[in-house]
C-alpha cells in the first residue's frame, strides 16, 4: 500500500518520491511537510507535483493522475467572448499587478477556505520578484476585474488561479495568457485538475506518466525568467490576424 512521504525543511529540494507513488484515493496526494521555498517549488513542479492545503494543515504536496492541460491553439471561445474581445471593452497586461491578482484570488476564495494562504501568496511573490512567476490582469477603465498568475519553467506555464468581477474577465485574462504563452514558445498550460469549467474552454487531460514526460522535455528549454511586464492594451490583438491563437466554438452561448 503507498505511504506518504514526510518531507523536512532541510531534506534536499529534490527530495520528492517518484509520483507514481501518489494516492489513488485522495487522487494524487504524496507528499507532507516541508517548505515553500523557491528552490523546492520550481523542483516539484519540474516533477509534476504542487503544493495545496489549507490553513492549519501541513504542506500537503500533489501530482494527481490524470493531468489537465491547455494546449496553445486549443482555447475554445463562445461568440459571445469572442465578440467581447473584439469590442475592447476590456484591457489586458502582463506582470503589471502581479500582488493585486493573487489577493483578488485568494479573497473571492477565503469563505470557502482557500488553499492560497498567507505563506504561499508570499512564496509565489517571491518567484514573481525572482522572475519566475508571472500575472495577466484584465482592467476596466483603470480597475482590476479579473487575471490569472502562474509559473513558467523552460516553455512549461503552471496556472495557479484565476479570479473574475466583471463578466468574463478571467476568460479574457486567459485568452491573453494563452496568447502570450504561444508567441514565447510554450508547450502546454498546466491546469491540475480537471473540471466542467475548465473542459469548456478547451482543456484536455493526459495520463501522469505522459504529462511528467512532456514537462521534462519543456521545463529543460531555455528559461525565460524576468519580468513580463506590459502596458494594457486592446483584446482585439488576440483575435485578429496570423497571431490569433483563440478557436471558435460551434454554438453561441
Amino acid at each position: 500500500m503507498p505511504r506518504l512521504t514526510l518531507l523536512c525543511s532541510d531534506d534536499p529540494p529534490e527530495g520528492f518520491p517518484d509520483p507514481g507513488q501518489a494516492l489513488d484515493d485522495p487522487n494524487g496526494l504524496l507528499a507532507l511537510g516541508g517548505d515553500l521555498s523557491p528552490p523546492r517549488l520550481l523542483a516539484a513542479y519540474r516533477r509534476g507535483i504542487f503544493p495545496w492545503y489549507e490553513d492549519g494543515q501541513p504542506i500537503m504536496w500533489w501530482s494527481p493522475d490524470p493531468r489537465a492541460v491547455l494546449l496553445p491553439g486549443e482555447l475554445h471561445i463562445s461568440r459571445s467572448l469572442r465578440r467581447r474581445l473584439r469590442s475592447g471593452r476590456f484591457m489586458v497586461s502582463t506582470d503589471r499587478e502581479f500582488a493585486g491578482v493573487i489577493s483578488a484570488c485568494a479573497g473571492l476564495r477565503a469563505a470557502q477556505g482557500t488553499w492560497i494562504t498567507t505563506d504561499m501568496r508570499s512564496a509565489y511573490m517571491q518567484l514573481h520578484h525572482l522572475g519566475h512567476a508571472h500575472s495577466v490582469e484584465t482592467w476596466l477603465g483603470e480597475r482590476l476585474v479579473g487575471g490569472v498568475y502562474g509559473l513558467a519553467i523552460g516553455r512549461a506555464f503552471f496556472g495557479e488561479s484565476m479570479f473574475s468581477i466583471e463578466t468574463d474577465a478571467s476568460k479574457v485574462a486567459l485568452a491573453a495568457l494563452m496568447h502570450q504563452l504561444a508567441g514565447r514558445g510554450f508547450g502546454l498550460l498546466d491546469c491540475q485538475l480537471e473540471t466542467p469549467h475548465l473542459h469548456s474552454l478547451g482543456s484536455r487531460v493526459m495520463a501522469r506518466r505522459d504529462f511528467i514526460r512532456t514537462i521534462s522535455a519543456l521545463t529543460a528549454l531555455p528559461e525565460q525568467n524576468g519580468s513580463w511586464q506590459t502596458a494594457p492594451r486592446p483584446t482585439t490583438d488576440l483575435v485578429s490576424g496570423p497571431g490569433d491563437v483563440v478557436r471558435l466554438r460551434g454554438t453561441a452561448t
